[in-house]
């Protein structure tokens, strides 16, 4: 039984979930289930948010994170029991074989929406597309699309570094951490990193209107990536050194050196490795919201940067989360078998 729900809710669910994202990307004309998150990270901070002292609003938002997070976990749970009541209702004694079949299939689509390979591969390749047609504006225009920073003033160089450096820390945060989470804790475990990875990009900032608010959604978003985004670096790691056209010494020793270059202390996870295996020098000083801030470089200044860059880079992307998943999973299912051996 035991192996068989593993199957069921896990197994099934992340190879078919990865594959359609790989095959489809985000399905269109579909409300997605991120952006119901962020509505109600909208609403539950209208409601919670108030003006006042400093531990009142720490405690609002810490509310506020493991509400929407519990909530966000509860709700493809949900889905699944409906599901078998449906069946259940339907077809009586005979509901359990059909109920496996559409959990299954549930699963799987719950699964592909919380998967964002594709969409970052798309998105990255938008800039790669413009500047392989010597369009520096609509680059600078795509690449604001996935980033925070302002793009305004950026160079040509400014532009494939800020895109490079998405992917390398999306890599984690849109595709690994997820499955990372669905391989050992189910579709419930998926939805819970999402929503706290949400919370921290929509309060977890330390500015004076965050600074006490969203520092709950901040560091349960450390605590969640803490094991993935190293994990993630490394498969990049190996990646660099079995793929040709990068550098597995370098993305090792600049990873060793340059991996808690951040503030957050997952981010320069796995862009020290991509910038290793790249030999080019990623981050350094930004612009957000008109506000210079000052950011240490990760990597060293082998070679210039290139446009080329940004295809590589999805190349390591894909590296990484085919095998950390692919890994994930083995692992999740023999810790099943040897809890199975000695129930």
């Amino acid at each position: 039984m035991l192996l068989e729900n593993y199957i069921i809710y896990i197994l099934i669910p992340a190879a078919a979930g990865f594959f359609l994202d790989f095959i489809f990307g985000d399905p269109p004309g579909i409300i997605h289930p991120v952006v119901c998150i962020g509505k109600m990270i909208s609403c539950a901070e209208k409601i919670m948010f108030r003006r006042g002292s400093p531990n009142g609003k720490l405690a609002a938002g810490a509310a506020t994170a493991v509400f929407i997070s519990v909530i966000s976990a509860l709700v493809p749970l949900i889905i699944l029991l409906l599901l078998y009541k449906i069946c259940s209702f339907l077809c009586g004694n005979s509901a359990e074989i059909l109920y496996k079949v559409l959990a299954a299939v549930a699963s799987s689509i719950l699964c592909y929406h919380m998967i964002a390979a594709k969409s970052l591969r798309t998105e990255s390749m938008k800039v790669y597309a413009a500047l392989s047609e010597y369009d520096t504006e609509g680059a600078r225009q795509a690449v604001s699309m996935i980033v925070g920073r302002d793009t305004s003033g950026l160079s040509e160089q400014g532009i494939i570094r800020a895109a490079v450096e998405t992917v390398a820390e999306n890599t984690n945060d849109g595709v690994t951490a997820p499955l990372f989470y669905m391989s050992f804790f189910g579709i419930g475990g998926m939805y819970f990193y999402k929503a706290v990875n949400t919370l921290d990009s929509m309060i977890g900032y330390k500015n004076d209107k965050y600074m006490d608010f969203g520092r709950w959604a901040a560091r349960m978003d450390d605590a969640v990536n803490f094991i993935p985004a190293r994990l993630t670096a490394l498969f990049m790691i190996a990646g660099a050194f079995v793929m040709p056209g990068f550098d597995g010494k370098a993305a090792y020793r600049i990873f060793m050196r340059d991996r808690l270059k951040h503030e957050s202390p997952n981010s320069a996870q796995t862009e020290s490795a991509c910038s290793g295996a790249l030999n080019v020098r990623l981050a350094g000083p930004a612009v957000y919201f008109g506000r210079r801030v000052e950011k240490e470089y990760i990597g060293d200044d082998v070679r210039e940067i290139e446009y080329e860059d940004i295809r590589r880079a999805n190349r390591l992307m894909y590296f990484a989360s085919i095998s950390m998943t692919a890994s994930m999973l083995v692992l999740s299912l023999l810790i099943v078998l040897i809890v199975m051996r000695f129930v």
